[in-house]
């Protein structure tokens, strides 16, 4: 029997698909870039530093579609009728790809508030709660490693996931509810705060980013089916390497029984 391992080692994750995917975003990150180091002006107010727009929000709607679709794959298995595997499979490869985009949202938003506030870190609210989700969304996962029937597991995670999910619209809407450091929504307004070449390269990077959560999805999701099947057939590659031990001890049990039988009657008629 092949194990999945070896089959990951031989073929991975890749197909047409995912190359065509993979090829598409590197094409988007260089026009990102190049759009928004050499073409996009700098900033009256903030000078270079705005060419960090170009990068960290982007990277914040992309942590919230990995813990929205993460939340909508858990409400798929928690419903009877639309329970599957798949959906626990996709729940789990959005929430880490979530993770990543969320810690590259954080830093990012370091670097930014460094100059513009001075400090590196600050209790701010939004600053806070984005913490906070990732902090939620790393003890899910840690949740999906315990033990126990997949099942039972899955239908606990999922829950969590949901419980997770709903600091994401909180967390959005931060800087709405309370007066925090963090700005607020810069495009999506009646009047949207920059125009021009500013305008168009951010709208390029949420399109980039898109590509990328999805190039990533794909293989992310891929591993999981591979882990599954790992985790299916190194059980019963387990059991059926116990069963081969049983056999070959019963033989051998079996041999000296019959060697001892076939001795027996000769050495009973010797004085």
């Amino acid at each position: 029997m092949v194990t999945v391992r070896r089959a990951l080692a031989y073929r991975g994750t890749g197909d047409r698909t995912t190359r065509i995917l993979g090829v598409v975003t590197l094409v988007l990150i260089a026009v990102t870039a190049w759009l928004g180091l050499v073409i996009s002006p700098p900033d009256k107010v903030q000078g270079q530093l705005v060419r960090l727009i170009y990068v960290h929000p982007a990277a914040a709607s992309a942590c919230y579609v990995g813990f929205g679709l993460c939340a909508l794959a858990s409400l798929a298995y928690l419903w009877p009728r639309t329970r599957s595997r798949r959906w626990d499979r996709l729940a789990a490869a959005s929430a880490e790809i979530g993770v990543i985009f969320c810690i590259l949202t954080l830093i990012t938003g370091s670097i930014w508030g460094r100059p513009a506030w001075g400090v590196w870190w600050t209790w701010d609210a939004r600053l806070t709660l984005t913490a906070l989700l990732l902090a939620v969304f790393l003890g899910y996962l840690a949740l999906r490693r315990t033990g126990g029937d997949p099942d039972a597991r899955a239908k606990r995670c999922a829950v969590v996931a949901v419980v997770c999910a709903l600091l994401v619209p909180v967390d959005h809407e931060a800087t709405t509810w309370w007066q925090t450091l963090h700005q607020g929504d810069t495009i999506i307004r009646a009047n949207p705060l920059i125009h021009g070449w500013q305008l168009l390269t951010m709208l390029i990077s949420f399109v980039t980013y898109g590509f990328l959560f999805a190039w990533l999805l794909v293989h992310r999701y891929r591993v999981e089916v591979l882990e599954d099947r790992f985790e299916e057939e190194g059980y019963d590659t387990a059991i059926a390497e116990r069963r081969a031990e049983g056999g070959v001890v019963t033989i051998d049990a079996g041999a000296i029984v019959s060697e001892s039988v076939s001795v027996t009657p000769q050495t009973a008629g010797q004085p």
